[in-house]
């Protein structure tokens, strides 16, 4: 049996090719049909390029519509598809390309010079631009390319792509998602938000990351739906699209600033059937202010890179502010003694656990780490803190590692520890988060220096080594950290000191 995701997504190009797919706010874009015929075309032109199934795609580029039709192209023939966030520095990149060691890297076509010398350092055979306004080179290519039809025979367990996120250590992991993975999981979600091909989805998320990529697009693919797609955030933009949609997946950010909108009432979501929030804690006081504002409970969810989407809130029945509901279709969910592993009754907070098809097949090149992060029985140890609550709901209450979500992307303390470290005059630093209301944490440093040293020096030594969204957006200067008896830094004492930081701050975010 051919497992190939593609397969999922095929009776709707073969349906409906007349309908609409992928739509700009202006209303231009592509239709089933025509999505099919380009990325067709975009299979043949990778195959010309040498790319074979079971090689890696890296691919940095803007947003837009030709993006997902390479990435269907990958699927269709059995590449595995690397994203890789369009804020990463070249010094990042550097590091992904020398560790996947893809056939193919696609760029900007502003970066083409940059990406070819980057590719030749790392070894990568191939080098492509992808730009957002129907331009670039491998599109020229695929312009020129005999279609391919044919769908690569895939296992259950082949890879469909390979999504990096950063551990505590500094040095990035890339976790294997398979073909099942993430088929499982858009049907899953599907089933549980009740999502048809009726639906409309307003896409103003990132597409290299899990949410906007892997639970936007698979599922309006899945289901044979249509998206229209925002090239980012534009709240007033987004209001005005809302009478043509029924659904928004967003972050909290996302409806932190829509509150922010005197445009938003009961009539202009009228015709919404459904807002989704993840990748970040979304306030109990944001989930009260916008079904007060609109009459409408937003749906908050749980999901990780190396999961996709774990639970959800129901679609009907009660949405629990401060909760991320309940398992999903053929997941099961279990909270454990940190260091014991046995299992915690409900009410007791202990680590989250996850055994399913959505589970991801570990770490590339990292056997070690993999097995380091799964219990004998297969459950998957994801280093947040939860507990069940009476209800039989998830609440995330913290995390085993000191992980900093801001803007719904994720940043590790380490990566920005050792950079701000190496800085003249540097004792030493611990980057923490604290409560944001627009971000929903804010990178925070707390930093021992010697002579002179300044937030604005910081700062701007590192403005170029990291992608924005690490960069701390405070820089607070101590005479010590604080430690325990056993030399460790009490982190947890720092985002209690500066926990209420960004308050006042929220609207220069």
């Amino acid at each position: 049996m051919n497992h190939n995701l593609y397969l999922q997504f095929l009776p709707h190009f073969q349906r409906q090719p007349d309908k609409p797919l992928i739509e700009s706010p202006e209303g231009q874009g592509y239709t089933y049909g025509e999505a099919q015929a380009r990325a067709r075309r975009l299979a043949g032109a990778l195959r010309e390029l040498g790319v074979t199934p079971g090689e890696r795609v890296a691919v940095q580029v803007d947003k837009s519509p030709e993006a997902i039709l390479l990435y269907l192209a990958c699927l269709q023939i059995g590449a595995v598809y690397l994203p890789l966030n369009t804020a990463y520095t070249g010094a990042e990149i550097e590091y992904f390309l020398g560790d996947a060691e893809p056939r193919l890297y696609v760029c900007r076509p502003k970066a083409l010079a940059e990406a070819r010398q980057l590719a030749a350092a790392c070894g990568v055979p191939r080098v492509e631009s992808l730009g957002s306004a129907g331009d670039g080179s491998l599109l020229e290519k695929a312009d020129r390319a005999e279609p391919w039809e044919q769908v690569a025979e895939i296992g259950e367990r082949d890879l469909a792509a390979i999504l990096y996120t950063s551990g505590t250590t500094g040095r990035s992991k890339g976790a294997m998602l398979s073909h099942l993975n993430l088929a499982s999981n858009s049907r899953a979600l599907a089933e549980a938000w009740r999502y048809t091909a009726d639906d409309h989805l307003l896409h103003a998320l990132p597409i290299f990351h899990t949410h906007g990529l892997f639970v936007a697009c698979n599922i309006t693919l899945t289901t044979g739906a249509a998206m229209t797609f925002l090239p980012k955030l534009d709240v007033e933009q987004l209001i005005g699209l809302m009478p043509r949609a029924t659904v928004l997946m967003g972050v909290p950010t996302f409806y932190t600033r829509l509150l922010q909108s005197p445009r938003l009432d009961r009539d202009a979501v009228s015709n919404m059937r459904l807002f989704v929030s993840g990748s970040a804690p979304l306030l109990a006081e944001t989930h009260q202010a916008f079904e007060a504002r609109t009459g409408h409970a937003i749906l908050e969810r749980y999901g990780m890179t190396e999961t996709n989407m774990n639970t959800s809130n129901p679609y009907e029945g009660a949405r629990r502010p401060g909760t991320v509901g309940l398992p999903l279709p053929g997941v099961e969910l279990r909270i454990s003694d940190r260091e014991s592993g046995a299992e915690l009754p409900r009410g007791e907070t202990g680590m989250v656990e996850l055994r399913g098809p959505n589970v991801f097949q570990g770490y590339w090149r990292m056997p070690e780490k993999t097995r380091a992060e799964f219990r004998d029985d297969g459950f998957f140890i994801t280093g947040d803190l939860g507990r069940i609550d009476a209800h039989g709901y998830l609440q995330i209450v913290g995390r085993d590692k000191d992980l900093v979500i801001s803007g719904g992307y994720n940043v590790y303390p380490k990566e920005v520890e050792q950079l701000i470290d190496d800085l003249p005059g540097v004792v030493e630093s611990a980057v923490i988060g604290v409560p944001h209301p627009d971000l929903g944490e804010g990178v925070t440093a707390v930093v021992v220096a010697e002579g002179d040293l300044d937030e604005a020096t910081i700062l701007a030594a590192l403005g170029d080594r990291l992608a924005r969204y690490k960069q701390p957006k405070r820089v607070f200067f101590v005479d010590a950290l604080p430690r325990n008896v056993m030399g460790k830094v009490q982190k947890k004492q720092l985002r209690e000191t500066y926990a209420e930081l960004y308050q006042p701050l929220a609207s220069q975010a």
